[in-house]
């Protein structure tokens, strides 16, 4: 092997760094200018399919990666926000988004006559353009724009390099022999398609590759008809190891990906095979990177439009592939109580969901709110045991403040690894005020078992409150439950409206918590309480008042977010 050889090794290596991290550093811009709609996503996985097609298809197309949103899907039917039905229909959509890239590379084969128009010819000024943006400007939308801008640059001068590279060697006798041979044996070809792009982790970052060879004038029609069905056969490899340690639903999400694509490559490598037995001369020609582009968003909308009608049966076949095992049984049925609840939690708190940041944001948003209610469930019926001495209330109580401890903890390790994603600012300042969220709501957690203490306490020692210490008892405690709820409500649908509610209710705790102190020294003036009952009423009011104070907080952040 000469110098020269070497040299154009290294320079297709360089090349093929240079697309990869350039389609990523694109994709992470597009995430974080799509910013809060990413979001918003979630709240369109319905049942309706033809949705969920469109939602794949415009997330693929942000992150430039249909495994990475397979990935993401496995995750989301882990965790109970999709179920297989509604999976189907995203699956289908990523397939399509993943032909977007496909589109981008083979804009560098505009044709001499547009040489200006050409991406590799002002890739370099987009890379300039775009580092100016980000070192200089302090606006973080600038910096994304910026950011997109040095990917797709990036990703263009990789391509370059590696056409570069290969051109040389286009006339080598072993390119011929190579396609020849893959073109002949469909088997090969999809084979190929599949390892190379389960080795890269990406059927774009393949299927570029095999466009770079495509505007070399290397590549035959055959040939590269199966290497692009075996490449969306490999783009089911991430999602299928993701899955490996996830439930029985998540790894039937992953084997519909599968059977979506290879019962696809079968179907259209069957009909082109006998196509190319009849036309020899249209299967050995050569086949440019836009004919590559066309080929390989018909296949996905053509088999997505096959394959739309069986949807049911694909959920139905991932059944009968992967069966149920005694584990999964014991999963599905779940524990009781505690473990239930945080176990649950846990399942919702899928790493997977990592692919996209702003579905990892949303997903810890989503239960942090959870956690809130289950708080709020909690300080309901610790007000309802101070009025009624329930023990089972009592009991009910301490229980799920263990599930409300476990999960602080959980959300907890779970934000501090979204900490470390590529976030906006607007992004971070959520994750920050999350952080804070779960603080004050364990604390409510607290004041709720504190207030169920007070119960045992009292019943411990015989001490009983006045009807009308009862009663004011009653009425804070409603006003208290009252500024939680609005609180957990303001976060949970992110209103100025349940804000100000917060506020209002906060007011009016304070006013009674005043008023009541004077009322219970009124009483024990009077005689018709006890010292040790009126320190028990002291301490119930200030555990309620400072409930309506973490209320106040948890509106605030929200407030600090508009």
């Amino acid at each position: 092997m000469s110098i020269a050889d070497i040299s154009s090794l290294f320079t297709f290596a360089g090349g093929l760094g240079m697309f990869l991290y350039g389609m990523n550093i694109m994709a992470d811009g597009m995430q974080k200018t799509a910013g809060g709609k990413m979001s918003r996503f979630l709240g369109m996985l319905t049942n309706n399919r033809v949705a969920a097609i469109a939602l794949g298809a415009v997330i693929t197309a942000i992150i430039q990666s249909s495994g990475a949103t397979t990935v993401m899907v496995v995750g989301f039917v882990s965790a109970g926000v999709l179920n297989l039905t509604q999976a189907v229909g995203v699956i289908m959509g990523a397939n399509i988004g993943t032909t977007i890239t496909a589109w981008i590379v083979s804009m560098n084969q505009l044709g001499d006559a547009f040489e200006m128009m050409q991406p590799a010819f002002f890739a370099p000024l987009l890379i300039g353009v775009g580092a100016l943006m980000i070192l200089f400007s302090k606006k973080q939308r600038i910096n994304t724009i910026g950011e997109i801008l040095v990917g797709l640059g990036l990703l263009f001068v990789g391509l370059s390099f590696m056409s570069d590279s290969i051109s040389p060697y286009t006339e080598a006798p072993i390119f011929a022999k190579a396609f020849e041979l893959l073109g002949g044996n469909p088997f090969l070809g999809m084979i190929i398609g599949a390892l190379v792009t389960a080795l890269l982790q990406s059927s774009s970052a393949s299927v570029g590759i095999l466009q770079t060879l495509a505007m070399n004038g290397i590549v035959t029609t055959n040939a590269a008809i199966y290497i692009t069905l075996g490449q969306n056969i490999g783009s089911c490899v991430t999602a299928m190891i993701s899955s490996a340690g996830g439930s029985r639903t998540a790894k039937r999400a992953a084997v519909i990906h599968l059977c979506f694509n290879v019962i696809g490559a079968i179907i259209f490598g069957s009909v082109l095979f006998v196509v190319f037995m009849l036309r020899p001369g249209f299967a050995g020609s050569n086949i440019n990177a836009v004919q590559i582009s066309i080929f390989h968003t018909v296949f996905n909308l053509v088999n997505t439009t096959l394959l739309f009608p069986f949807a049911n049966q694909l959920v139905k076949l991932s059944g009968i592939i992967v069966k149920a095992g005694p584990g999964d049984v014991e999963e599905e049925s779940g524990q009781g109580g505690t473990e239930r609840e945080a176990d649950q939690a846990l399942k919702h708190l899928d790493e997977r969901i990592f692919e996209s940041p702003a579905f990892a944001v949303e997903t810890a948003l989503m239960e942090v709110v959870h956690m809130g209610q289950i708080t709020l469930k909690n300080l309901e019926r610790s007000v309802e045991a101070l009025a009624t001495g329930d023990n089972a209330l009592v009991e009910e109580v301490h229980r799920d403040e263990d599930v409300i401890d476990r999960m602080e903890a959980m959300l907890t390790e779970y934000l501090i690894k979204i900490n470390n994603l590529s976030l906006t600012e607007k992004q971070k300042q959520v994750v920050n005020n999350l952080f804070y969220s779960i603080s004050d709501i364990e604390r409510v957690g607290d004041h709720a078992e504190n207030l169920v203490e007070s119960v045992e306490y009292m019943k411990d020692r015989g001490i009983d409150l006045t009807e009308s210490g009862i009663e004011d008892i009653r009425q804070i405690g409603a006003a208290a439950v009252k500024s939680f709820d609005h609180a957990v409500r303001a976060r949970q649908y992110n209103s100025m409206d349940e804000v100000r509610k917060v506020g209002q209710y906060e007011d009016e705790v304070d006013n009674l918590e005043e008023e009541f102190r004077e009322k219970h020294v009124e009483r024990l003036s009077n005689g018709e309480c006890n010292a040790s009952s009126g320190m028990v009423f002291m301490d119930i009011i200030s555990n309620l008042e400072r409930v309506s104070d973490h209320a106040y907080n948890l509106a605030g952040y929200i407030k600090d977010e508009m």
